[in-house]
């Protein structure tokens, strides 16, 4: 069985963010909130090489590859806020996010569910608009449906 190449990108998506906030624990600079932003880049890269790839096999239909870059950026979004959820209670539940919490745009006293619930909405937008700016920029390479 061949996998997709929407969930290996949204897999390729997802280690690129968990090491990425890995490396910021272990260089102590995940109290950095501006650094954590950059995540949106890796998934950028990942729904830009979906669509490079239904490119080069010439799938140039607009909202079939509009819906290939959304599912690409949600499995990115949906493993890593999964990750993010088992990586709280093994860090300490909600002492862990409210520790984040303090150095992000979070107030009071959040628990983990309420964070993750926030972050998923919050990379949810990041899919709709990630995937939006890429499709209008590979729109001259899309016939119109």
């Amino acid at each position: 069985m061949k996998v997709p190449k929407e969930i290996i990108n949204g897999f390729f998506i997802f280690l690129a963010i968990a090491l990425f906030f890995l490396l910021l624990e272990v260089l102590n600079l995940a109290h950095l909130y501006y650094l954590r932003l950059l995540n949106v880049l890796f998934i950028f890269y990942g729904v830009n090489r979906t669509l490079k790839m239904n490119l080069a096999e010439g799938q140039t239909n607009f909202l079939p590859n509009a819906i290939s870059a959304m599912v690409t950026s949600f499995t990115g979004v949906v493993l890593s806020i999964v990750a993010l959820l088992i990586y709280s209670y093994a860090r300490g539940g909600d002492a862990y996010v409210k520790s984040l919490s303090e150095a992000f745009m979070f107030g009071g006293d959040p628990s983990v569910p309420v964070y993750t619930l926030c972050l998923f909405f919050e990379g949810s937008a990041s899919c709709i608009i990630v995937t939006l700016l890429l499709m209008l920029y590979w729109n001259n390479k899309y016939k119109a449906d």
